[in-house]
């Protein structure tokens, strides 16, 4: 196996215990050349995130409230860390710099990315490794999106100076100078950019699971383990609802042909789940690679005889959401209906003026607004070799005693999208995870 960039995320870096796990597993493979850090997360259930600590840092400022005593806490979380390990490390410089940055109005961005830059510097004491500050490889243009190609153009030749070394995640810098970070779980993203400007061969991102899961464990009791999914998969679970990986980060190592490893740091015998670029192989046993779903969504219906011959009807319905500022999650439609399913939060503040819109712009004979609806997606890549699936699906939602109120089916038929009553949701990933694992 070639070269490994890896990725640990806040629990795997919560404490002086977790860091000498992190250690571990970085220096059984020295194939393991990169590290990309994320901030120490929660220790136990109720303890707070560095992040979440640091942006109340910051609010408190805003709020002209001192933050001497509240700083002092987010200090000693990582002087004890370096205590605990025994370590000679004095970063009491960095920690009086920041906190005269939080409190001078250095930016929300700067105050939250701390936390990974801290976490960062310890781990690459800790391990011997050299330290590349992710302000001087990651650039966003002027509008806040990331720049992608000097990203890599850069991030490529200071990774050459370096035989190992430690890459704090979340954070870049802008053309101004200041410091931008990604949205939440962006350090995920941060570990793709480095596995691409690295031209890894695998990208190992540690978290505290052991992988994908089949189904939503607070839903479905015990779901299976993914051991193989496709980036395509990836990419419609996720949409869906299902988390583990930011799905941000799934595209600078999909361009690059990277696969990723979803590994467990407390349990690192465990080979997780591979994500992969394309697979002819499938679970036989199990044909569906996983089931996930999201509730809050509404759907507008709009009926109109021979909507289908007039040209440009479906655009000036879009158009009118548009807009409004609302986005679509799917248009089932038939001869004499559109149906278009959007977020209730979304279409909430416009409702009314919504109706009306469609109502001058398309003429209907009729637009209703229906809220409570939940979508559930079946997503696998073997469903298109296995004859009769559709039907196993509505089966088992109809036998779940859960009526179905809309249909949706992409033309690759790696998902079959159904819609039911939010208070059918669970009923019906239940009933549908049932019928294909047995």
């Amino acid at each position: 196996m070639g070269l490994k960039v890896v990725k640990f995320g806040g629990s795997s870096l919560a404490d002086a215990e977790q860091f000498r796990k992190v250690a571990s597993i970085v220096k059984a493979d020295p194939n393991r050349h990169y590290v990309v850090a994320s901030a120490p997360g929660k220790r136990f259930k109720d303890d707070v995130k560095v992040t979440d600590m640091l942006y109340r840092c910051y609010e408190m400022v805003k709020n002209h409230e001192d933050i001497t005593e509240y700083y002092a806490q987010i200090c000693e979380r990582y002087n004890g860390i370096i205590r605990d390990l025994g370590m000679s490390f004095d970063i009491s410089g960095e920690l009086e710099y920041i906190k005269n940055g939080i409190q001078h109005h250095s930016g929300r961005d700067f105050a939250a990315s701390r936390g990974e830059y801290l976490n960062s510097l310890i781990l690459a004491k800790f391990l011997g490794f050299g330290f590349i500050d992710a302000e001087s490889v990651v650039f966003f243009r002027d509008n806040g999106s990331f720049d992608e190609e000097k990203t890599n153009e850069e991030l490529k030749k200071e990774l050459a100076k370096y035989e190992y070394a430690v890459i704090p995640g979340f954070y870049g810098v802008m053309p101004n100078g200041t410091i931008k970070t990604f949205s939440r779980g962006g350090s995920d993203i941060t570990g793709s950019i480095v596995a691409r400007a690295a031209e890894a061969e695998l990208y190992e991102n540690w978290t505290d699971v052991s992988g994908f899961l089949m189904a939503d464990p607070r839903i479905v009791e015990d779901p299976a383990p993914i051991k193989e999914i496709t980036y395509r998969e990836l990419r419609e679970l996720s949409y869906m609802g299902a988390s583990v990986l930011h799905e941000d980060a799934i595209f600078p190592v999909r361009y690059a042909g990277i696969p990723i490893n979803i590994r467990n740091t407390n349990e690192p015998e465990a080979p997780g789940t591979m994500i992969v670029s394309a697979t002819n192989g499938y679970d036989t046993e199990k044909i569906i690679t996983g089931v996930a779903g999201k509730k809050g969504l509404s759907v507008i219906t709009i009926e109109k005889d021979m909507m289908n011959a007039e040209i440009g009807f479906g655009r000036r319905v879009l158009e009118v959401l548009e807009d409004h500022g609302i986005s679509f999650e799917h248009l089932p439609s038939g001869v004499d209906t559109m149906s278009v399913v959007v977020s209730t939060a979304a279409v909430d503040a416009h409702r009314e003026r919504v109706i009306a819109s469609i109502n001058r712009a398309v003429r209907p004979d009729s637009v209703v607004i229906e809220d409570g609806l939940a979508l559930l997606a079946v997503v696998g890549r073997g469903m298109v070799k296995a004859k009769g699936t559709a039907a196993r699906v509505f089966n088992s939602v109809s036998n779940a005693d859960v009526n179905i109120r809309m249909i949706d089916q992409g033309s690759s038929e790696l998902n079959i999208i159904i819609g039911v009553e939010e208070h059918d949701f669970e009923k019906a990933m239940n009933g549908i995870y049932r019928e294909f694992v047995k």
